[in-house]
């Protein structure tokens, strides 16, 4: 079996990454001080200049940046290079304010192109792989950032994007790829229409699934692996750092994405204090972008939620599976949920499909949470399986979570689809 060749610095000496990594992180500081007027404006608020920064450790000094941050610049005002030299430029949907802009230049897309065709590497890849990309195209980074990074590694890519599920279904079957790209909630509606047309989803060629966009769990994981007989690995990435392919799964070991540190440096901080936190403990991720050029990232507060940890397949550290975003946590009458632990205790009742949504809504002065949930499909919501695993997933919410909810049954379909990221969480309470 064919293989590619690993790059160097995936297994090199730690001392060597982290010398690769002072060298790269100082000169974005001194990019950032002297070309982004924001940025300049933030350290010399903070009463910090790139030239204090000698060690990674020192990088602490320096300011957190924020999704606020480039609204408040919408839409150039942070970029460290003129627009002219800009050859892309990608948004942020924008649904809970203005976008965020993010520019490109053509190192930067050429970087980028590289760690997703790494990415891909680590996936499991092979000469001659064809590739369906699911992910959206357009100003969102999904689709884009996978196609280039496919055809970086040589790959043939059906650029198919978001949507049409019929027709997904009919190219997977005639053109044969052996690796989707997708969400992980969207693998389901493709799975639910492979078997309403009559065709096991265990039977296609497909060999791997490089899912990302959206938390999900392990459990979901092995019960995509064996409803698909596919092995699925996490993609991990953000439009403000790069796009995907910050950090990919590696095949060989699958236990959470190795972050490709030579291009992006994380931290991991106490999110109500900013402290940052030794590697192992809980916290939320910020990263710093060490060689982008347009747009770089100083100290990025993602919201989202994990550990670093050691390195296994290659020398760099990986991230735990992301089990959710400090701004998606809900708090249900003081208790913090979490949509990836409703999902967990989903997948464990075999009457219910992985389709849900949780509802918050406000009854006179007190929250509620309901959770609609699929039933498998040709299941009855009124059959006493069914109801016997709604009664089973309140008692374990309640239980394991510590808060109590309504189960909504609903029959196959019943839970909108979505052809990018799922919409897990629905708030009523201000409507």
């Amino acid at each position: 079996m064919k293989t590619f060749p690993l790059e160097p610095i995936e297994k090199a000496p730690i001392a060597e990454l982290r010398a690769l990594q002072l060298k790269r992180l100082q000169a974005t500081l001194r990019h950032a001080y002297a070309n982004s007027p924001v940025y300049k404006a933030k350290f010399d608020k903070a009463g910090v200049h790139p030239d204090q920064c000698e060690t990674l450790q020192d990088l602490a000094k320096f300011p957190f940046t924020t999704k606020l941050d480039l609204r408040d610049s919408y839409p150039f005002g942070m970029f460290a290079v003129p627009r002219e030299q800009c050859v892309r430029i990608h948004a942020s949907s924008g649904t809970t304010g203005k976008p965020t802009v993010v520019g490109y230049t053509q190192n930067d897309v050429d970087m980028w192109a590289s760690m997703v065709a790494r990415s891909l590497r680590a996936a499991g890849a092979q000469p001659g792989d064809m590739v369906h990309v699911s992910y959206g195209y357009g100003l969102f980074t999904g689709g884009l950032g996978a196609h280039y990074g496919a055809e970086k590694l040589g790959l043939t890519v059906v650029p198919f994007g978001g949507g049409q599920t019929e027709r997904q279904v009919q190219l997977i079957m005639d053109f044969k790829p052996s690796i989707i790209m997708v969400t992980p909630s969207y693998m389901l509606a493709i799975a639910d229409e492979l078997e309403k047309q009559g065709i096991d989803p265990r039977s296609t060629s497909l060999r791997i699934g490089v899912f990302g966009a959206e938390p999900w769990t392990n459990d979901m994981r092995r019960a995509i692996e064996a409803r698909m007989n596919i092995k699925a690995v996490d993609i991990y990435g953000l439009s403000e750092v790069i796009g995907p392919g910050v950090a990919n799964e590696c095949l060989e070991t699958q236990d959470g994405p190795t972050i490709w540190e030579d291009h992006f440096y994380p931290e991991i901080i106490d999110p109500e204090t900013g402290a940052v936190l030794p590697d192992g403990e809980m916290g939320e991720l910020v990263f710093t972008s060490l060689t982008k050029e347009a747009l770089p990232i100083i100290r990025y507060r993602t919201r989202d939620l994990t550990r670093l940890l050691p390195g296994t397949a290659r020398s760099m550290r990986r991230m735990e599976k992301i089990t959710g975003r400090s701004d998606d946590m809900m708090i249900v009458r003081g208790v913090n949920v979490f949509p990836s632990q409703i999902e967990e205790l989903i997948l464990k009742q075999s009457a219910l499909a992985p389709h849900y949504q949780c509802i918050l809504s406000r009854e006179g002065p007190l929250d509620s949470l309901t959770v609609a949930v699929e039933t498998q499909p040709g299941m009855a919501i009124d059959s006493p399986a069914a109801q016997a695993a709604s009664a089973a997933l309140a008692h374990d919410i309640k239980t394991f979570i510590g808060s109590s909810a309504r189960i909504d049954l609903r029959s196959e379909g019943g839970v909108e689809r979505s052809v990018g990221k799922a919409k897990r969480v629905l708030d009523l309470r201000g409507k």
